[in-house]
């Protein structure tokens, strides 16, 4: 592993011990952002030509019928 990487996680594990109360708060906002990012990224490729072949390659979709915003 990376020393970046593993000096990144050991910052974190030590924020988690030593604010049980306030971390859940940060990681939360983080995970909800990467949520609204993918959001954002998959309106905007499917405003593209040829947006939905695209989509339907970048995740390996099979069944497209399984997909809302594929229709």
């Amino acid at each position: 592993m990376r020393d970046n990487h593993l000096e990144q996680i050991e910052r974190w594990a030590h924020f988690v011990k030593n604010n049980p109360n306030k971390w859940k708060k940060e990681h939360t906002e983080f995970i909800n952002a990467l949520f609204e990012k993918h959001d954002q990224f998959r309106a905007r490729l499917l405003k593209t030509p040829e947006g939905k072949k695209k989509m339907i390659e970048l995740y390996n979709i099979k069944n497209k019928e399984g997909y809302d915003f594929l229709k």
